[in-house]
This record gives C-alpha cells, sequence and structure tokens, in this order.
C-alpha cells in the first residue's frame, strides 16, 4: 500500500516540476519534497550502505580516510581537540572538503554530515570567537543574545564546512559538585527551555537549509543533571513525574523549535542506561513528543550497555538509537550491526527508520546541493563584528553578589590600579573546559582579550600593575583580583569539595592586607563555595567563563554599562547545604536564584551594617569581621561572643582595622587552632556605622578557619 501511494506521488510530483532540469535520480532532484528524496534513496541502497549512515567515527580514528567511502559512512566527528594538523579555519574548511569529496566518490553519492561541540563558539577552531559558557547566558537571561550567539557560532562553525554542532546543551544540573554545571543555562527548568528553543533558533534559523546555519542537537536525553552526588554519567534516581518535571522542558521547547537532532545521555534513570532505554527514547521521545529527527548516542556510549558489544548494539539499536557515535573502532560497529540484521535482532523497518532519519536531516540542510565549504563565510570567523556581540554576551552575564559602599564603579581618575590572580592575564582560565582540546588548558589557548589586557585598554591614563600572587598592592588605589577554577570538562570535573585551593584565594588575602580595597572577579563554572573569600573582599562578582572577550567584564566595572546578571544557580554558603535548589524543603542559600546587585549606589544612611563574611586570622587569637558599611563604633568585647567547637570562648577586645573602618577584629582569650569550627554571635547596641546604621543582634555566624590552609 504505502508503495503505491508514494509511487503515485512520484508520478504527480514528476508532472508538477516537468520543465525542472534533468535528473539521473528523483533524490537529486532539489525540486521534489523531502519525503520523495528519502524514499527514492532509500529505496536504492543496500544494507551495508544504510548501516554506513548510522555509523559515525571520530576523525583522528579512521585507520585511512578513504574509509569513508569503504564504509560509506555517513557522518565524521571531530571530539574534544581531535582538529586537524593547522588548526584554524582555513585548515578545518580544507579537511572537510577533502573528506566531503570522499563521501560523494561512491555509487550514491551521498554526502557526508560533519558534527562538533560548538559549545560556545566554534571552540575547537583557534580564532574563532569564543562566548560564555551557557551558566553565563543563563544570568544574562537573554533569549534574543543566546540567539545572537549561536547565529554567530552557526557561521563560524558553517565557515570551516562543519554542519552539526551538539548543542545545545539542555540539561538541568540539580547537584554543583557536576563538573558539567557549565554546560547548561540554569537549575530552573522553565529558563532552561527558554533559552535551549532561543539557542536552537540560532544555530538552525527558523527552518534548515539556510548556507549560514547549522543543525543543532540537544542534549543529554535524558535527566544528565539529576544524578545522585552529581557524578557524571551517573544515575538519576527519581520517579517519572519528578524526571518529566524537572529534565523534560528543555527537550519539548527544542522539538518545537525545530531541533534536527537529539543526544542520548551517558547517565542511568534508576539503574538503567539511557542509551537502552526503549521506553525514553522511543516511546517518550519519538512517540510521545513526536520528534522527527534523528538520536545520536554520545561518545562510546553503547558500550557502557550491559552484555557483550554484539548485545550492545542489539540494544541500543532497538531502544531508538538513529545514528552511533563510535569513535574509535568503527568497523567492528558495522560488523556486528550487520550481522544483527541479518540474524533479525534487529528489523529491516528500524535500520530504514534510522536512515530515513538521518537522510531527511541531510536533505533538510541542503547538503545535496550545497557539500562544500562556502569559503566567503571563512573569512568572516573571529571578526571583530562577531567579537563585539561575545563581548555583550560577557557583560550581561556578569552577576554582582555583593559589594561594600564606594567600590564600584571603577574609577578612570584612579592613580593606580593592582591586578593579580590566576585567571588575570589567563586566557585559558577564562575561556574553561571545550577550548581547543577537551578540558582545556591554563594557558594561552586561543586567541582574546585577558581581562589584565582589558583594564589596561579600558583606563589608559591609569597605572595598571599586575602580580600573579598579590604582591606589590601596596598604594595603589583599588585592588582587582581574578582568580577562580583553573579549566575541565566532564568526568574530570566532579568535586566533593567546591573550595577553591588557598592559593587560589590568597591574592585577595595579600592585597587586602597591604590597605587595599579589593574587587574580586570570580571565574567558575558553577557556584563555588567562597567563605574564604567573604572576609576580604570589599565586591564579588561571578563572571563564570566568559571566553575569549575580557572586555565584556571591563565594561561594567568601569560603569559603561550596568549590572544586568541575575543568579541561574541558587548560591550554596558550605557544602552541607550542597545539593541545593529553589523549592527544596530547606533552603538556606547564601545567595538565592535570581539574586544579582543592580544598583551601584551606597546603602541609604542609616541603613543597618551587614557582615559579609568572617575568618580566624593568622595569629589564631582573633576574629576578622567584613562588613558592608564603614564602621564608627564596634561594641564592647562583652557584646561579642565566640563559639569554638560549640564552647563558648572568652572575648578580651574588638576593634575598628586601622587601615579599613568596614573591617573589626575581635580578640579572643585562647588561642585557636587548625580544625576549629568557630562562630561568632553579636548581642550588643552600640555597634553602628559612620552613618549611624546600627548593626543588629545575630547568633551564628559562620568564621572561617583560615589556619586550616596552613601547612
Amino acid at each position: 500500500m504505502f508503495k503505491r501511494i508514494w509511487l503515485g506521488a512520484f508520478l504527480i510530483m514528476s508532472a508538477v516540476v516537468g520543465n525542472a532540469p534533468c535528473f539521473s535520480q528523483p533524490y537529486l532532484n532539489p525540486e521534489f519534497p523531502v519525503q520523495v528524496r528519502v524514499e527514492d534513496l532509500l529505496s536504492r541502497m543496500t544494507l551495508e550502505e544504510k548501516i554506513g549512515q548510522m555509523t559515525q567515527p571520530d576523525r583522528a580514528a579512521l585507520t585511512q580516510e578513504s574509509d569513508i567511502a569503504t564504509f560509506y559512512l555517513g557522518s565524521v566527528l571531530s571530539g574534544g581537540g581531535s582538529a586537524p594538523a593547522e588548526n584554524s579555519a582555513k585548515g578545518w574548511a580544507d579537511m572537510y572538503d577533502r573528506f566531503q569529496a570522499i563521501a560523494l566518490s561512491t555509487r550514491l553519492a551521498i554526502p557526508l554530515l560533519y558534527g562538533v561541540d560548538a559549545v560556545h563558539g566554534h571552540n575547537n577552531v583557534k580564532g574563532a570567537v569564543i562566548f560564555p559558557h551557557n551558566i553565563g547566558l543563563g544570568a544574562a537571561r537573554n533569549p534574543e543574545l543566546v540567539r545572537k550567539a549561536a547565529e554567530i557560532t552557526a557561521l563560524e562553525v558553517a565557515g570551516t564546512g562543519i554542519d552539526w554542532t551538539f548543542a545545545p546543551c539542555v540539561a538541568v544540573p540539580r547537584d554543583e559538585r557536576w563538573g558539567r554545571t557549565y554546560e547548561a543555562f540554569s537549575e530552573d527548568p522553565e529558563l532552561t527551555a527558554l533559552l535551549g528553543r532561543a539557542a536552537v533558533k540560532g544555530f538552525q534559523g527558523d527552518s534548515l537549509g539556510r548556507p549560514d546555519r547549522i543543525l543543532a542537537c540537544a542534549k543529554h536525553f535524558l535527566g544528565d543533571g539529576g544524578t545522585l552526588g552529581g557524578k557524571d554519567q551517573g544515575d538519576t534516581q527519581v520517579d517519572e513525574a519528578t524526571l518529566r518535571r524537572i529534565h523534560l522542558p528543555g527537550y519539548v521547547a527544542a522539538i518545537q523549535a525545530g531541533v534536527g537532532s537529539v543526544m542520548a545521555s551517558f547517565n542511568s534513570w534508576n539503574g538503567e542506561k539511557m542509551h537502552g532505554n526503549q521506553g525514553l527514547l522511543t516511546g517518550l521521545l519519538k512517540n510521545e513528543l513526536e520528534f522527527k529527527g534523528f538520536v545520536v548516542s554520545d561518545w562510546a556510549g553503547i558500550d557502557q550497555l550491559p552484555g557483550d558489544y554484539h548485545s550492545d548494539v542489539v540494544q541500543s539499536i532497538n531502544a531508538g538509537l538513529d545514528m552511533v557515535m563510535v569513535p574509535t573502532d568503527y568497523r567492528t560497529f558495522v560488523r556486528e550491526l550487520i550481522a544483527a540484521v541479518n540474524a533479525k535482532e534487529i528489523p529491516m523497518a528500524r535500520i530504514d527508520d534510522a536512515v530515513r532519519r538521518i537522510l531527511a536531516v541531510k536533505f533538510q540542510l541542503g547538503l545535496f546541493e550545497r557539500p562544500y565549504t562556502n569559503r566567503k563565510l571563512t573569512a568572516e570567523v573571529g571578526s571583530a563584528d562577531h567579537r563585539k556581540a561575545a563581548r555583550a554576551c560577557v557583560r550581561e552575564s556578569l552577576v554582582l553578589l555583593t559589594k561594600k559602599e564606594g567600590v564600584l564603579p571603577l574609577s578612570r581618575s584612579a592613580k593606580r590600579i593592582h591586578v593579580a590572580g590566576n585567571g588575570a592575564d589567563n586566557i585559558g582560565n577564562q575561556c574553561g573546559g571545550w577550548t581547543i582540546s577537551w578540558q582545556g588548558a591554563d594557558t594561552v589557548v586561543t586567541t582574546g582579550t585577558t581581562v589584565l589586557q582589558a583594564l589596561r585598554a579600558e583606563a589608559p591614563g591609569v597605572t595598571i600593575t599586575y602580580s600573579l600572587d598579590g604582591s606589590g598592592a601596596a598604594g595603589a588605589d583599588l585592588a582587582v583580583a581574578v582568580i577562580g577554577e583553573t579549566p575541565y570538562a566532564e568526568g574530570q570535573g566532579d568535586r566533593q569539595d567546591l573550595h577553591l585551593d588557598a592559593d587560589i584565594v590568597e591574592p585577595v588575602r595579600t592585597m587586602k592586607k597591604a590597605g587595599v580595597k579589593v574587587v574580586v572577579v570570580l571565574l567558575s563554572g558553577r557556584p563555588l563555595i567562597i567563605d574564604s573569600i567573604l572576609p576580604y573582599a570589599d565586591a564579588i562578582i561571578a563572571a563564570w567563563l566568559p571566553g575569549s572577550e575580557g572586555s565584556g567584564v571591563t565594561d561594567v566595572l568601569f560603569g559603561r554599562f550596568p549590572f544586568t546578571g541575575k543568579l541561574p544557580h541558587s548560591w550554596p554558603a558550605a557544602m552541607a547545604d550542597v545539593p541545593l535548589n529553589r523549592g527544596d524543603a530547606v533552603y538556606r542559600p547564601l545567595y538565592p536564584f535570581g539574586h544579582g546587585l543592580t544598583a551601584l549606589q551606597d546603602p541609604e544612611a542609616g541603613a543597618a551594617p551587614v557582615v559579609l563574611g568572617a575568618a580566624v586570622e593568622e595569629d589564631g587569637r582573633s576574629l576578622l569581621l567584613n562588613l558592608n558599611k564603614a564602621m564608627a563604633r564596634t561594641g564592647n568585647a562583652a557584646d561579642w561572643q565566640v563559639q569554638v567547637n560549640g564552647q563558648t570562648v572568652e572575648t578580651t577586645g574588638v576593634r575598628r582595622d586601622r587601615s579599613d573602618h568596614s573591617m573589626i577584629h575581635v580578640k579572643v582569650m585562647r588561642g585557636l587552632k587548625k580544625g576549629d569550627v568557630v562562630t561568632v554571635k553579636y548581642k550588643g547596641r552600640d555597634a553602628c556605622s559612620r552613618d549611624k546604621g546600627k548593626l543588629a543582634p545575630f547568633a551564628g555566624q559562620a568564621v572561617y578557619n583560615l589556619l586550616n590552609d596552613r601547612h
């Protein structure tokens, strides 16, 4: 019956396009509808050719490039760091065109679909613009900005010939310990759906087929952000209602936006690996959500299924995978899949369904008409206009977490600003993972502007001095510490302790001890535990992983543009509060979801001062308290109570810091030791700021034990 219907449609279309140019095969005629072209091509294919379309190796694993033709490969990818010898836009385009020519040399001349992880710009290519990772775009909360970033990424990817990005990631991270937190937009499903939809539209356009747009891929289906303990590729232990409520909305939005591919996730759901879950891949995604594109596996994802490799192949294809990423051993995959079909372990109808989906996307993309790189686009990779757009993304992503009076914006009339920290002049730390290589690197990985370079360009009349460790700050008008995480990606980024190492934080303390106000620009792929920073910072800005355009940071620091970013994640105060998400039964964040100061004016006169943080001092005999306002009176020692390991310790004195009256020192009777758990309580009425704001009594302020950092 279907063949008769299709034949009738074919004859009708033949009459409609009777005056069209002559093509030897209908599938090569762009005048025919995609469905007609797909069915014509499918009818001509051998089993080996069909299975080739379902096979995707990494370029670096090709035994020889001619294997593209020998195995009729439908797709090739570049994993993180898998680049041609000449890692430039031209080098990528040359490689792509060479591979494409091999694919087109086959009997049916089916073009290759090439995939890359262009997850924050075309981040494998040196010289391409690197956008903020998605967590930063989540803080910006601007779908038009997200769409623009994806459009530019698509244009730069297309400029190297590549057709397909494994993005956007619409995971919903629910545990800050997960090393892929920065790849997703937010802990909030609604915000994730909003921005995921915008990203798909940016990558693909309103429909597939524009020469300056590419195929998007919503990932990772399903529940990758909800694993127990934030373990990468772990087990998401939730009921179906929770899975749908938290982790599904991003896919619904992506499908509504027309996304052409979806990537299966490494994680399990209640013990069952997603790569073999027919109920979710076929039942939910393809049938219930009516997803018409194709499903691709993650990197060697089928290898994690139980059983031997042959059973892995059978289970995953029957579950609903259409294309399988077999980065290193594509020959074995082809052999086992052919054997499974011949043994009727996989129905031919399942193979045909997979190949139909893949071919349909290739026709929709226009690959049969435009198989080679558009070299006019190649010249635009890394252009000034693209960097300008990325710079806008950076400045809208910045979240001002806290600040004291009289600190921001930075003044262009300052005589000297001292800059320090492991992220100040390090483009690698600024970009994070998935930048040129898979895990990224804390080196000069690509072209761009560091925050230090941007500061010097923004304020040429100010002397900008720099030291990595914070030394040399004495006498400066202000200090800027750019500190944070060093690059990581999936797996290696999982952490059980979200404190920064002491040596990374040390420049903040060093500059503060020099009597200089310190603005901290924090580079991170997730909320961190910052109790080690709070006692010393005069302002803290969450800059996430801003990418190559550090000038977006200085645009806001100097007040050229306002702070507008809002937290896309709840920010925990201590590791005991992790995981932390809005709506938790117990919700006590340091900064709540949606927090972000947008006004730089100082607190109103008479407003109560606030304690920002506290620390045990190096002498082990006193505590340092950091407040947001300069204090006129501190109260007396009897107003302050210190507890050490649950026992009250007598205080013997309290005073303002000699160089910074927003900091006070509370002296204790006995020495404190490494490992002590310390809290401080204020129960007086006399402590007040210079503008007469009274410090309100408080209990149980946690005190960071600096002695724990000393070896």
